[in-house]
């Protein structure tokens, strides 16, 4: 079976500093990628480039919903790893009802979920199709379809994501740039809304996934053959709560 290899690829992990974006840029990391990561914490970055044994330069310091950051980060994409082959997006913000969030923090919660992964495969693309190619990966959510209650804001950006990835394939097909969507189920990342006992008592009944499960889909996307696209990656708990 043909696949590509991750060893040596430039990689783009947003929001790696926790969560999903944390465990793939481990994984990634130990197959030897070229990678570079952001999150909006100085500490959260320094503790997740040790767990993935990378140098400081691999990371900084930026924001997903702030424009002056996406053109920071992609000057670094440039300056640091000369290109980019795959953006593996994942920066996110949990949110409650839109009833109870303050209007700048839904707006930063819609900022940061859509808008951040529109500029960056934007920024992406520009540089793919002047070297002929290359993946863009989006983790979205399964929120859309399940539409749980207190998850309107939440689901409302996942949606978009999905509708933004599904047509972007097509419009960038004929560049040598494949787009994939990763719809995560349940995960134990930060996001959820209860404790670490409780999280790892629904990972024992399968009722939640680890982050780690996630990151491996990623990863299994990333290496399939040019003739291969995985359009969408649904993974899901066996006992996924649907309401």
């Amino acid at each position: 079976m043909s696949t590509q290899q991750i060893a040596g690829k430039r990689i783009l992990v947003t929001g790696g500093t926790t969560g999903i974006g944390r465990e793939t840029v481990k994984l990634l990391a130990g197959m030897r990628a070229r990678l570079l990561t952001f999150g909006r914490h100085a500490p959260e970055l320094g503790d997740a480039l040790a767990y993935a044994a990378l140098p400081e330069e691999a990371g900084l310091v930026a924001d997903a919903a702030k424009r002056e950051d996406i053109d920071m980060v992609f000057a670094a994409v440039d300056e640091r790893l000369g290109g980019i082959d795959a953006l593996v997006a994942c920066a996110g913000l949990g949110a409650q009802p839109i009833f109870e969030m303050a209007e700048e923090d839904w707006r930063t919660v819609v900022e940061t979920n859509l808008m951040g992964y529109m500029a960056c495969a934007r920024a992406a693309i520009r540089r793919m199709e002047a070297s002929g190619g290359g993946h863009l990966l989006f983790v979205g959510s399964i929120s859309p379809h399940i539409k749980a209650p207190g998850e309107s804001v939440y689901a409302a950006t996942k949606a978009g994501v999905e509708g933004f990835a599904e047509t972007l394939r097509k419009e960038v097909a004929e560049k040598n740039i494949r787009v994939t969507l990763v719809e995560p189920g349940s995960v134990d990342t930060d996001m959820q809304q209860c404790s670490e006992d409780e999280k790892r008592a629904a990972v024992a009944r399968q009722a939640m996934l680890h982050a780690c499960d996630i990151a491996e889909g990623i990863a299994f996307a990333l290496t399939r053959p040019e003739r291969c696209d995985v359009l969408t990656l649904r993974i899901e708990p066996r006992f996924q709560k649907t309401a």
